[in-house]
Formats: C-alpha cells, sequence, structure tokens
C-alpha cells in the first residue's frame, strides 16, 4: 500500500511559476514509477508528466513539454513537479499518482493523492 500526498498548489499569475510536491509513503514507495495527472473543471483527467523508478526517465504531455519538469527525491520518497510559464489552461487539479509500470495511461496507475488545486490567473 502506498499513500500519496500533494502540495503547493495556489493561484498564481499567467507566466508565474510553481512547484507541486508528492511525498509518497509506505514500504515499497521508491520501487514505484511515478506520474502527475490533472483535471479542470468539466474535462477528462490527463497524463501530464511521469518519472521512472531511478529517475533516469521521464514523458511528458504535449501540452506541458518544455514548460514542466518532473523529479524524484528517492530517498526522501518526493516527487516534484516543476510548473513554468503557466497559462490559464494549466488550471486543474493535479493529482500524484504510483504505477508499477512505465505509462502515461491513467488506468496503469494504482495509487492516487487527494489532489492539489492551481489556479492560473489571466
Amino acid at each position: 500500500q502506498v499513500q500519496l500526498v500533494e502540495s503547493g498548489g495556489g493561484l498564481v499569475q499567467a507566466g508565474g511559476s510553481l512547484r507541486l510536491s508528492c511525498a509518497a509513503s509506505g514500504r515499497t514507495a521508491s520501487t514505484y514509477v511515478m506520474g502527475w495527472f490533472r483535471q479542470a473543471p468539466g474535462k477528462e483527467r490527463e497524463f501530464v508528466a511521469v518519472i521512472s523508478r531511478v529517475g533516469g526517465t521521464t514523458t511528458y504531455g504535449n501540452s506541458v513539454q518544455g514548460r514542466f519538469t518532473i523529479s524524484r527525491d528517492s530517498a526522501k520518497n518526493m516527487v516534484y513537479l516543476q510548473m513554468n510559464s503557466l497559462n490559464s489552461e494549466d488550471t486543474a487539479v493535479y493529482y500524484c499518482a504510483a504505477a508499477s509500470v512505465y505509462s502515461t495511461k491513467l488506468n496503469s496507475y494504482d495509487y492516487w493523492g487527494q489532489g492539489t488545486q492551481v489556479t492560473v490567473s489571466s
């Protein structure tokens, strides 16, 4: 069992930056692939970024490529999402998730956090 808790969301102006954090707890937390997803009002949850177990491989959604960076500190069981050049389309609830396989697909993820709200004002 893995528990995930996100933090770092908030209100930011367009063009600004935020860093989201995800604290993972559980005996095997560091062995999971970690991903970030987001869900805007009235829209389906969508893939944002994923990082491999040792952090050597990352993949990003097309809409965030070049602006967002995912990283992890396995010693601390933490995963981060640095978000730069934010715009109003980035407004959503952001979720941290853990999976046993490297995937961009929502249904590959076994554990989910409660989400943190990011609001970008224009």
